[in-house]
């Protein structure tokens, strides 16, 4: 079991709260492991559009596994310097000292910041914070006009809906994309528009046909990436044979099978490399023996 704990501030925007917390308690719903908690330094909390919030005020326990989430609060341009209480901002610092996720929704940013938790690392914050985030903290490398950015278990993202996208990444990063797509679903929203990244990810870029087959093919190999996945296995799945799955896979996606799945692979292994892993342990948890193949696929992409 995985706390998802947020931590909320005076005049929290809603969307910024409810987005990411609809992702983990729809994952919660199914099966995936995720307790959702909410702390502030006081009881009640009065979000930006006026409902007031009734919280706990313990300090979020935690550990390494769990993810402590600061949702945005209605900044109108003006950023107060102190925004977390001491406590909060060491329990902030503890927290990913010990190796567990911190994550931020728009002005959510700053509160990070004031944690010394954006010191070198990559971060963005709304469209209409980045100069100020900038001005604020020199030592953070500001990346303007992007969703999210992930960088060494810190996680920033832009305003308002990106929260869900940050979510459903981070839900990727952990499950694989066919949990975050059946969240997706549940939600009734995009499956995932990627950070900084093309905006659709490898399984949506090629989900746009109407071939029912391929579509049952995809669904296996989406669940089971990292698993090795023979063509025969794949075609009796589908109930056809070799040729003819992978004459209509091809036609369909223009992909093989095997090289769908290796898209799928290498893009699970950036976001685990993104949230800092080691190139050979992002390798080894997507399912290949070692890390060259992973390499071999890394400098394909770049080279692309």
């Amino acid at each position: 079991m995985s706390v998802v704990g947020f931590l909320l501030t005076p005049g929290v925007h809603l969307l910024d709260l409810a987005g990411p917390a609809q992702v983990f308690s729809t994952a919660a719903d199914l099966g995936l492991g995720y307790e959702v908690r909410y702390s502030a330094a006081r009881e009640e909390v009065v979000t930006a559009q006026g409902l007031a919030l009734r919280v706990a005020t313990d300090a979020l326990a935690t550990g390494p596994e769990d993810l402590v989430l600061v949702p945005g609060w209605r900044a109108g341009g003006r950023v107060p310097y102190r925004i977390l209480t001491e406590g909060q901002a060491a329990a902030l610092t503890a927290h990913r000292a010990a190796g567990g996720t911190v994550a931020s929704v728009c002005s959510g940013a700053f509160a990070l910041g004031e944690a010394g938790l954006l010191d070198g690392r990559r971060c963005t914050t709304h469209h209409g914070l980045q100069n100020l985030l900038a001005r604020r903290f020199p030592r953070a490398r500001v990346v303007p006009d992007v969703l999210y950015v992930p960088d060494d278990g810190v996680i920033t993202s832009a305003g308002i809906a990106s929260g869900i996208d940050l979510a459903l990444y981070l839900v990727t990063a952990r499950h694989g994309p066919s949990a975050a797509a059946a969240i997706a679903r549940e939600m009734v929203v995009y499956a995932r528009r990627n950070g900084d990244e093309p905006q659709a990810g490898v399984m949506l870029r090629h989900r746009g046909h109407l071939v029912d087959v391929v579509h049952r093919v995809q669904d296996v190999i989406d669940a089971r990436f990292h698993e090795p996945l023979p063509l025969t296995e794949l075609a009796a799945s589908a109930r056809v044979s070799e040729r003819t799955l992978t004459r209509l896979f091809t036609a369909a996606t223009g992909l093989t099978p095997l090289r769908y799945q290796q898209g799928l692979r290498l893009e699970r292994a950036e976001h685990l490399i993104g949230a800092g892993e080691t190139v050979e342990a992002a390798a080894r948890a997507v399912g290949f023996r070692d890390a060259r193949m992973l390499r071999r696929l890394r400098s394909r992409s770049e080279a692309a």
